[in-house]
């Protein structure tokens, strides 16, 4: 093993997660020095400490051993599936439904730890919801959790709806970060129709359980262009 190259390796995780040498020392309850000497490669942490790195910030052992990430396949940005995603759902309401009325409108976030990308579908008697590309920006959330839902709601007056659900609930845990890489919402059927919609009538709730069932959750308001 190259130390030097594991410690620019650790350092630049660190950084990515916006974490000082004395939070991410607190964090595995060593000292900062100790992180200082992991970064200029004058010393390795444990192999316990190491497995317990790699699976918080989702890297295998063997990319933090050698102090790089392997190539993985070339896959396309965000945005150009997010493009792909909505021709497919046109197709669709094209495809099932006899009128050919649909218009698009598009969601997005109003909390600064989460960005979104989705869409609502509408035309004069039904509409549809998709949510995808959800990303957690927030930096400081690096636990590992046993459960984790994702519900989209639905709020007027004071009664509200649940319309949609992603749900984690593996035998191996998982950090928000990646969970929200693969989540996505759908109400395809939803009966209200777009101009029906009330402002900041919808948010995400998300329910994140650790390992001594202790819940976290975030509440996600939600934006919608004018209908």
């Amino acid at each position: 093993m190259e130390q030097e190259k594991f410690g620019q390796f650790i350092k630049e995780i660190r950084k990515k997660y916006n974490l000082t040498q004395k939070q991410l020392a607190e964090k595995y309850h060593v000292t900062y020095q100790a992180v200082s000497k992991w970064e200029n490669g004058l010393n390795l942490p444990d192999m316990t400490l190491m497995r317990q790195i790699s699976n918080d910030f989702g890297i295998t052992l063997d990319e933090l051993v050698n102090g790089e990430m392997k190539k993985k396949k070339r896959s396309f940005p965000p945005f150009y599936l997010f493009l792909v995603f909505l021709c497919v759902l046109l197709l669709f309401f094209v495809f099932f439904f006899p009128s050919r009325d649909f218009q698009f409108k598009t969601l997005s976030s109003t909390c600064d730890n989460f960005t979104i990308s989705g869409t609502i579908a509408y035309n004069e008697s039904k509409s549809a919801i998709h949510i995808t590309n959800i990303t957690y920006c927030g930096g400081n959330d690096l636990e590992l959790y046993k459960k984790i839902e994702c519900n989209l709601y639905e709020a007027n007056d004071s009664t509200e709806r649940k319309i949609g659900s992603y749900v984690y609930d593996e035998e191996e845990s998982i950090s928000l970060e990646k969970f929200l890489q693969n989540a996505s919402l759908s109400a395809p059927h939803y009966e209200t129709i777009c101009k029906e919609y009330q402002e900041d009538s919808l948010y995400l709730m998300i329910y994140a359980t650790n390992s001594d069932d202790k819940v976290i959750t975030y509440k996600i308001p939600l934006q919608m262009q004018t209908c």
